[in-house]
């Protein structure tokens, strides 16, 4: 997972991960993020460590997320009154992709759902996020469970077509745990929670440790020639190629999933004609939704020149009016947009009028009061690499 916000705290007030003296002696670009004093990059720069993670394996430092854990008799289907996914048929060892809604049928965060034992559930949700998502849970569902936000848990997340091969020299071998998939392991005699998942679209995996023990895990993994710190510049970067939604940015509390293009994240069994269809906040605007009647949908963006385009610029299209004058009209705008190192050229995601969103259609942006080209793209720019056993 990635977070969003960028909160500008005053600086006595930012909170600190365990390996924040790590990242110090590694020369990281210390920002505040989320609350947090986080490191954007490292010497190598945002580029280099962005295709370091493409081709080989990437360690970042996620532990502002929020980990939740929630138990109880019926947790399942009283998860399920809170989210359009199938929560049900999860098997131990297994986790999903969820979003939490609100009764308009907007996102208030979108999480990991990761199934750890018959009654329990480890939720791992966006950092800004992370207070009102728990006291979320806790008025809709604390009287039926038991809720614990995990503060002392460290996140790291180790991605990248080399992530395999590191955790098979530290004598994991995990070719039997596909994508989604969630463990318990012992590294070097320390517990760990592993999921075999990321937010950049690589192989990889999220590890969960108590803080007491992230750094020499962490100090680990970097003994690894294969392995380099990565911050969250590069981050941002890796998962826009991936096409994969920012919350705060491109999935808000006022956008519902079919319009943010997740209806894979609502899931059959959800749907009409599913086994327990509806049920949970904004189902009778967003089962109507289906399979995209809607007026607006968030599509990819392929700038032509090589001007950046960023967050914000207003999208138009150009048609020709009874006498021959072109006009513009606002159809849109962008909600992510940056420069891909994989590709050489500026990307985007944004959202365009539904008339609008076919692939290829040409659109302009507009970026300071210039008219500059750019073409809906199929999603992903560059393809995801998840691992799946044969």
């Amino acid at each position: 997972m990635i977070d969003h916000h960028s909160v500008m705290n005053s600086p006595e007030n930012l909170q600190r991960t365990a390996l924040f003296d790590l990242h110090q002696q590694a020369g990281a670009k210390i920002v505040p993020f989320a609350g947090y004093e986080m490191p954007v990059n490292y010497a190598d720069g945002i580029i280099k460590e962005h295709l370091h993670t493409r081709e080989k394996a990437g360690l970042f430092d996620v532990s502002h997320m929020g980990q939740i854990r929630v138990s109880g008799s019926n947790a399942a289907l009283l998860l399920e009154t809170l989210m359009p996914i199938d929560i049900v048929s999860l098997q131990p060892g297994q986790q999903r992709y969820g979003l939490l809604l609100n009764a308009q049928g907007g996102i208030i965060d979108d999480l990991m759902v990761a199934r750890i034992g018959e009654n329990e559930f480890m939720l791992v949700v966006n950092a800004a996020c992370k207070i009102n998502d728990f006291n979320h849970l806790n008025n809709q569902l604390g009287s039926r469970l038991q809720l614990e936000m995990m503060p002392h848990q460290s996140l790291l997340a180790l991605q990248g077509p080399a992530a395999a091969q590191v955790m098979q020299r530290l004598g994991q071998e995990l070719t039997d745990m596909g994508f989604m998939s969630v463990r318990k392991l012992q590294v070097k005699g320390i517990t760990c929670w592993f999921s075999r998942s990321g937010y950049t679209g690589e192989d990889g995996f999220e590890i969960s440790v108590d803080d007491d023990h992230a750094v020499e895990i962490a100090e680990t993994l970097l003994a690894d020639d294969e392995v380099k710190w990565v911050g969250l510049g590069a981050r941002d970067s890796l998962r826009l190629e991936a096409g994969l939604c920012l919350y705060g940015h491109d999935i808000t509390d006022q956008t519902t999933p079919i319009e943010g293009n997740l209806l894979w994240a609502v899931s059959k069994a959800r749907r009409r004609g599913g086994e327990r269809v509806g049920g949970f906040p904004g189902d009778d605007i967003i089962l109507p939704q289906i399979p995209k009647q809607v007026s607006k949908l968030l599509v990819g963006l392929s700038p032509q020149g090589r001007a950046p385009i960023r967050e914000g610029a207003i999208i138009e299209d150009i048609e020709g009016n009874e006498i021959g004058r072109q006009i513009a009209r606002q159809i849109g705008a962008v909600t992510s947009g940056g420069f891909s190192p994989s590709l050489g050229k500026p990307i985007c995601m944004g959202y365009v009028d539904i008339k609008h969103s076919a692939e290829n259609n040409v659109l302009n942006a507009v970026v300071r009061n210039k008219r500059l080209s750019i073409n809906v793209s199929k999603l992903p720019f560059v393809a995801r690499n998840y691992y799946r056993p044969t």
